[in-house]
Order: structure tokens, then C-alpha cells, then sequence
């Protein structure tokens, strides 16, 4: 290994950059690829697992959350994503608290401060992968590839790939779990301080890597692989085995196997089943927390998935992995999201993209032949480590295991790019080796880092707002149906329905049974009064999905606008079988009779008195007023003693009960339904758009 390092001397030479230096070049480096990113919005993603999750406010309790998805949904819910990450959506309740609310500053600081962290600690692991373990007397470890382990470090930190992870604040998960994944490989190293002396190490750190191991898990799903990467790093650096002498001497049927002392090792063994059993407890508490198996994901989030064909499965499989080869090699053709019709699937050997399948696995195969058959036990190493980095991190999204809900996600790359900047950074220090042009490799390497800088610092602007963030999406995946529909939806919260009408409509060509497109455009074409074409296209989107509950809440007030009152409360009533608690829905169902048959002058005025004088809950409580004829001074009593109390809930029922005894209108049972709803439901709630 000293070999290697020494040919990257005249990259970085020793002498300039000492260990505790080292770090700080390279934590310095990684807070300024992204330190653009921390005063951006809450984008994407954001909004669902952060603004919109219950489980970030203080009158949640902290025992939801770990019977809570990390979208706060429970997990014994059919629809829930099932991905359990309580850990994280702790450290965001934590940010909510300390900052006082959603301000989006503090969760991007952090995130940021996390990666810089994480950068940091890559320089260690990356000096045990490269140098191996070797302690002093005092127990210090010695860092015998300084210059390996720098530039691996550097080319980790600023590897643009990681833009979605740092300036995407549920990133977050991806880096927690990083960050537990490292502490439990480096955990693991400190088994073996006196590795030295035969067969000794400490079951103290063994059992606290696994634990580290569980808590890696709790952040993010594919922190418990650090257990598969520890069991390899004790076999090929603490255990001295050969793999290929062993694969050999199987296949002859050698009698000398038994001979081959590490498999006779009993430290070995005993380490490898404590990792084996702890991994499998783990495992079998996150299952049986799931409650109701896997998620359920639908064909446009993942189409190779679900195709009929054994070989289209496969062949776009590997398709999928190579294009997310190609990110960690040329990390400028970056997008929010690849679903939806952006990757069309492969369905013969005919399609060009092939070779993309063909040039990865001759890589791949190529570097593994090295692995296995090189006469240098340290390259052995190091390339078996550095596939071993790439590979077992990205298990959990290969989709050989499972279904995953995704065709390509750059944040699942953020623990993988370690390992290939580790093959990355031995591909370097052989080049200068059989070279004579040492300067020409110099320059090309700090020409990478100073190019991944950049796109860092490009990207991270792309990520501060949803505007720039969607745009940025157009020229990368102009086939993907989402990108449109989220251009338009951003322009038409911006008031641009002509430009929004626009992008859903393309949104639709793309993907004919994208409903939330059909829906949002149905709503902008009631308001401009294009009734019957809105009609049309509710009415689809429910058609395909007959339990889209706000489709068909506004496929009723299209129909109500029409005069269809009967086919409008009958839309109202579906969308309520589908949703229970839908205040918005019960709004337009308690409204239906006054916009059948009116109120006299006198009445009217009253309503508007009230929504003028008591604003929002003024709002919510007019329809009670409608479905009721009490009078007005009655119901006004009441009203304002509910309001003055501070408290709605408190008198609904007795409101409801006044209404029952002084009403004439035979819908009052509905009513009663409409009110306690709307309180059930907390009366304070902010304001929904009663179209949305």
C-alpha cells in the first residue's frame, strides 16, 4: 500500500498535509460545495415529510413515532410507504422545536454541517480500506495511506451526486444513516486494537457495531448493510483470506481445504454469527413493525418491475444500474425524479442502450477478475473492498431483493460513491505508476475536483427553490410526465394558469392515466369557466381511480356549477366514502341546498355578517346556518358563546341539538354530520382551498 501512496506524492505530498489538516481541507471543502443551499425553501419532497407530517409538532406524542412512517402515516396502514425512519423524523421534530416552526434555514445548516461530518470521518475509513489496521502500543491507529485517504475524502465530498442528500432536507435520512454506517465500520476496526495476537478481539465493539448498525437502520433502510461490509472486511483484511485459492481448491476438490486456517478460526466464526444473528433480530423487528408487509407501488414508479417478461425484468434492471453508473462518473445529468415515462423501458436487444449493460459489466467483470486473481494481495484488497463499498450499499435498491418505489434515485448513491471513489482514487495511483506524464495526472485530477465543485455549487441552486428545481428537470427528463405536472402546479400557485394549463395538459399526453395531472387541470378549467371539458376530465381521472377522493369532490362542483345537483351530491357522498374526514367535502355537500333552492334576502345577509365578522370559523359554520332554519339571533347566540370560548368543539353538539329543536329542514341529520366533522376534525386547521 505504501507503493500507492507514494505515487499520489505528487498530488498531494505528505509533508504538506498532515492528518488533523487533512480533515480540515476536507470538511472546509464540503460545507462550501453546499453552503449555497442553506437558505433555500422546502422543495419537493419537503413538503410531505416536513411541513405536512404531524409527527414534527409538540402535541403529537413521542411515542407516535415509532408506530409512524416517516410521511407520518401508521405503518399498519395499506397505504403506508412503510419507510420507517423514526430516528430522522426525530432530529427534524428537534429542528421544529429549536427554531420555533418551519423555517427552512436551520433543517438546511443542518444537513449541510452532516455532510461535512461525514466527509470528514470518510478520511478514516478510507485510511483503514487503503492502509489496513495497524495500531501503536498506545493503541493509536496509523494512518498508512495519508495521501489515498485524502484524495478518496476529497473526491467523496465533492461528489455532485450527493446534491439531492444535502440540499433536500429529508436527504437527511440518507445522511444519518451514513453517518451510523461509518461509526459502525470504524466501531468494528476497534474490535481488533490487539488483532495481532491470534484470535483476539473485543465483543464489546463487535456487539456496539451492530447496534450502531440498528440505529443506522432506523435513519435510513440500507444502514443495516454496514453489517454485510464489516463481515467482508473481516475476512479479507483481518482473516487474510483468498478467495480465489479457495474457489480454487473447491472445484479440484482439494483435501488441503481443511488445511486453510482462517476457516478454522474461531474468533472468525464466533464474529461472523453475532453479526449474522444481529442482523436477522434487526430484520425481523423492522418486519414485524411493517405490520402489513411490503408497500404497494404502482407501475409508473417503477415499470421494469412490472413487467410480464423475465428478460425485459432483467435487462432493464441492469440498465437501471448503469445508468447509475454513469451518474458517479459523469454526475452532470442530474433530475429530482426519473419516474414516469423518463427512462422508457428496454424491450428487445435490438435498442441501442444495450451497450450501456454490455460497457458495465465489462468493467465490472474486469475489476472483480483483478480482485481475484491479482498476484498483489493489497490490490486483492483494496479492489474487493472498494466493489465491496459500491456494491453492498446499493443491494436495497437493486430490486433483486424487493420492489423498490423508484427507477433511479441519486440519493441511494450517497454510501455507494464511497466505494467508487475508493476505485477511483487506486485507478489514479496506477495511472501514475505506468506513466511518465505524472503533472498530466495531477492536473486531471484537480481538474475533477475543481469541476464537482462547481456542478455542486450550480446544483445546490438548482435545489433552493421548486421553480428552479423543476425547471432544471425539463432538458434532463422531458419524457417524464411528474416534471411537467410539477411546472405547472408551480406556475399555477403562482397565478400563470395559461403557462400551468400548458404543462398539465402536456403532463397528461405523456402519461394518459395520470390522474392528479387530470384533476389540477380540471380545477383551473372550472375556474375559467370551461365547464364541460373539466367534467370530462374529472371524470376520467375517477374512472381510473375510483377512490381519488378529491377528483370527485371536484368532479361535484363542477357538476353543481352544471345544475347536476343530483349527480353533484352523489360525487360529494363518494368522495366522503373515500375520505371520512374531508371538512372541505362536507363544506360543498352542507352548501348543495342553498344553491338548489336559496335563502330569502334576510337570511343571506346574516351569512355574510357572519363570514365578514368571524372569518374562518364564520366559514365553517355558514353551512350549518344553511341547512337550518332557526332563526338568526338563535343560532348567532350560540355561534358567538362558541367562539368567545375559544373552543368550537366544545358546543358543537349542543348548536347541533338547538338546530334539531328548532328546525323544519328534514337534511338536519346531514348537517350533523357536516358540523361534527368539520370539529372532528380540528376547527383550527388552516384554511383549505375548498377546490383542492
Amino acid at each position: 500500500m505504501a507503493e500507492l501512496d507514494a505515487e499520489l506524492d505528487h498530488i498531494f505530498p505528505s509533508s504538506v498535509l498532515p492528518p488533523s489538516w487533512a480533515k480540515l481541507v476536507v470538511g472546509f471543502v464540503s460545507l462550501v460545495c453546499f453552503a449555497r443551499s442553506y437558505d433555500g425553501d422546502f422543495v419537493f419532497d419537503d413538503s410531505e415529510a416536513i411541513v405536512n407530517n404531524k409527527d414534527l409538532r409538540a402535541e403529537t406524542p413521542l411515542g407516535d413515532l415509532w408506530h409512524h412512517d416517516f410521511w407520518g402515516s401508521r405503518l399498519s396502514s395499506n397505504t403506508s410507504h412503510k419507510s420507517y425512519r423514526p430516528l430522522t423524523v426525530l432530529t427534524f421534530r428537534i429542528n421544529y422545536y429549536l427554531s420555533g416552526g418551519f423555517h427552512p434555514v436551520s433543517f438546511h445548516v443542518v444537513n449541510i454541517l452532516l455532510h461535512g461530518g461525514i466527509s470528514v470521518l470518510m478520511v478514516d475509513v478510507f485510511s483503514v480500506l487503503f492502509g489496513g489496521l495497524q495500531y501503536t502500543s498506545k493503541g493509536r491507529r496509523l494512518n498508512l495511506a495519508p495521501r489515498s485517504s485524502l484524495l478518496a475524502a476529497l473526491l467523496f465530498a465533492v461528489h455532485p451526486v450527493h446534491t439531492e442528500c444535502v440540499a433536500g432536507v429529508v436527504g437527511r435520512a440518507d445522511l444519518l444513516g451514513a453517518l451510523f454506517f461509518l461509526l459502525s465500520f470504524l466501531g468494528y476496526c476497534k474490535a481488533f486494537r490487539e488483532h495481532n495476537k491470534e484470535g483476539t478481539h473485543s465483543t464489546f465493539w463487535v456487539l456496539l457495531s451492530i447496534l450502531l448498525g440498528a440505529l443506522a437502520m432506523l435513519c435510513k433502510e440500507q444502514g443495516i448493510t454496514v453489517l454485510g461490509l464489516n463481515a467482508v472486511f473481516d475476512i479479507l483484511v483481518i482473516g487474510k483470506l483468498n478467495v480465489l485459492e479457495i474457489v480454487q481448491k473447491v472445484l479440484h476438490k482439494d483435501k488441503s481445504l481443511e488445511s486453510i486456517g482462517v476457516l478454522r478460526n474461531g474468533g472468525l466464526l464466533f464474529r461472523m454469527t453475532l453479526l449474522a444473528s444481529g442482523g436477522a433480530g434487526v430484520l425481523f423487528v423492522r418486519w414485524r413493525i411493517m405490520g402489513t408487509g411490503p408497500p404497494a407501488f404502482t407501475e409508473v414508479d417503477n415499470p421494469a418491475s412490472f413487467a410480464e417478461s423475465i428478460f425485459v425484468r432483467a435487462i432493464n434492471y441492469n440498465y437501471y444500474y448503469s445508468l447509475n453508473a454513469w451518474l458517479l462518473l459523469c454526475p452532470w445529468w442530474l433530475c429530482f425524479d426519473w419516474s414516469m415515462g423518463c427512462i422508457p423501458l428496454i424491450k428487445s436487444v435490438g435498442d441501442w442502450r444495450v451497450i450501456a449493460l454490455a460497457a458495465l459489466w465489462i468493467c465490472l467483470i474486469g475489476l472483480i477478475r483483478q480482485a481475484l486473481c491479482s498476484e498483489d494481495s493489497h490490490r486483492r484488497r483494496i479492489l474487493t473492498l472498494g466493489l465491496g463499498f459500491l456494491i453492498i450499499p446499493f443491494l436495497p435498491a437493486s430490486n433483486l431483493f424487493f420492489r423498490v418505489g423508484f427507477v433511479v434515485a441519486e440519493r441511494v448513491l450517497y454510501l455507494p460513491s464511497a466505494g467508487y471513489c475508493m476505485l477511483l482514487t487506486f485507478g489514479f495511483g496506477t495511472l501514475s505508476k505506468h506513466t511518465k506524464k505524472k503533472k498530466l495526472v495531477a492536473a486531471f485530477v484537480l481538474g475533477i475536483l475543481f469541476i464537482n465543485t462547481l456542478r455542486c455549487m450550480i446544483r445546490s441552486g438548482d435545489w433552493r427553490s421548486e421553480e428552479q428545481l423543476f425547471r432544471s428537470a425539463l432538458s434532463v427528463c422531458p419524457l417524464n410526465a411528474k416534471v411537467h405536472y410539477n411546472v405547472g402546479k408551480n406556475l399555477a400557485d403562482k397565478g400563470n394558469q395559461t403557462a400551468a394549463v400548458r404543462y398539465y395538459r402536456e403532463a397528461v399526453r405523456l402519461n394518459p392515466k395520470y390522474v392528479h395531472a387530470m384533476n389540477n387541470l380540471g380545477n383551473i378549467l372550472k375556474e375559467r369557466n370551461e365547464l364541460q371539458e373539466a367534467e370530462e376530465l374529472l371524470s376520467l381521472a375517477v374512472q381510473i381511480q375510483p377512490d381519488f377522493a378529491a377528483a370527485w369532490m371536484n368532479l361535484g362542483i363542477v357538476q353543481n356549477s352544471l345544475k347536476r345537483f343530483e349527480a353533484a351530491e352523489q360525487s360529494y357522498r363518494t368522495a366522503i366514502k373515500h375520505r371520512r374526514k374531508y371538512p372541505d367535502c362536507y363544506y360543498n355537500l352542507g352548501r348543495l341546498p342553498w344553491d338548489c333552492g336559496g335563502r330569502d334576502r334576510a337570511t343571506s345577509e346574516t351569512l355574510l355578517k357572519i363570514r365578514k365578522e368571524r372569518g374562518e370559523w364564520g366559514e365553517r359554520a355558514t353551512p350549518l346556518f344553511q341547512r337550518s332554519e332557526v332563526t338568526c339571533d338563535s343560532y348567532w347566540k350560540r355561534f358567538n358563546k362558541s367562539l368567545v370560548a375559544k373552543d368550537p368543539g366544545k358546543y358543537s353538539l349542543q348548536n347541533v341539538e338547538v338546530c334539531r329543536s328548532e328546525s323544519s329542514c328534514g337534511c338536519i341529520e346531514r348537517l350533523e354530520k357536516c358540523y361534527c366533522a368539520e370539529t372532528g376534525a380540528q376547527f383550527g386547521l388552516e384554511q383549505h382551498d375548498h377546490t383542492s
